[in-house]
């Protein structure tokens, strides 16, 4: 005989609705697999069952669910921590490219050193290109 949840899930929309959401977020695969195991906690799986169908363990699905039945739709959206905080922030990085814009020749290296006698971090010359990338400055071999 199957256990039965001691904890009812709360019905924040129709089955109908549900599907819709399923179909609209294909390309979101994270709120698609919570959306999954929700609608089949709506047709009655137990939380256990529900979670080995969407490949996650129990305890994820109790998670899940919490958060569906506090915060309904917006409860499954995943939540970042935000990651580690620049190096380098954007009002520095305003005034690099001001530096930057005064002469064309610049190499790699030398954006290098700049940025570390002003504004302090050590990067890598990948790093600095990258960082050129988001400046929106276009950078190459110059050829005679």
């Amino acid at each position: 005989m199957a256990k039965w949840d001691r904890i009812k899930i709360k019905r924040h929309m129709p089955v109908e609705e549900l599907d819709k959401q399923i179909k609209s977020l294909e390309e979101d695969v994270k709120v698609l697999n919570r959306l999954h195991f929700i609608r089949n906690r709506y047709f009655g799986d137990s939380v256990e069952l529900a979670a080995s169908k969407s490949a996650i363990t129990k305890r994820v699905g109790y998670i899940w669910q919490e958060r569906w039945n506090e915060e309904g739709y917006g409860g499954l959206i995943p939540k970042y921590g935000g990651g580690r905080p620049a190096q380098l922030i954007d009002k520095d990085k305003i005034k690099l490219k001001e530096i930057l814009s005064k002469r064309d020749d610049w190499t790699t290296k030398e954006i290098k050193v700049l940025i570390k006698k002003q504004f302090g971090p050590d990067f890598s010359e990948k790093h600095v290109r990258t960082i050129l990338r988001s400046l929106g400055l276009k950078f190459g071999k110059p050829y005679p």
